[in-house]
């Protein structure tokens, strides 16, 4: 499942990220690859890629700001709405 999650959430930074290398603790807002109008986006894409809602609490800015932070929000939701 992790797996699955980290490679999607990959796929959708990609293009963010002009073919720059990104470790999975790295922080996409302080490196610059985004800014944070594109925090929305993400949020957009978690709850339409894994059919998730989000909620108040799971907009915290430590949820998106790395891709481990994304695939934790993502399996700790599925996990619970399961």
């Amino acid at each position: 499942m992790q797996d699955d999650v980290r490679t999607r959430v990959r796929e959708f930074l990609a293009p963010q990220l002009n073919g720059r290398n990104l470790a999975d603790s790295d922080d996409i807002f302080a490196l610059g690859y985004v800014n944070s109008l594109f925090a929305m986006q993400l949020a957009l894409f978690v709850e339409q890629e894994f059919s998730l809602q989000l909620t108040p609490d799971d907009m915290e800015f430590d949820n998106f700001r790395t891709v481990d932070g994304l695939v934790r929000l993502v399996t700790s939701k599925t996990a619970t709405a399961a």
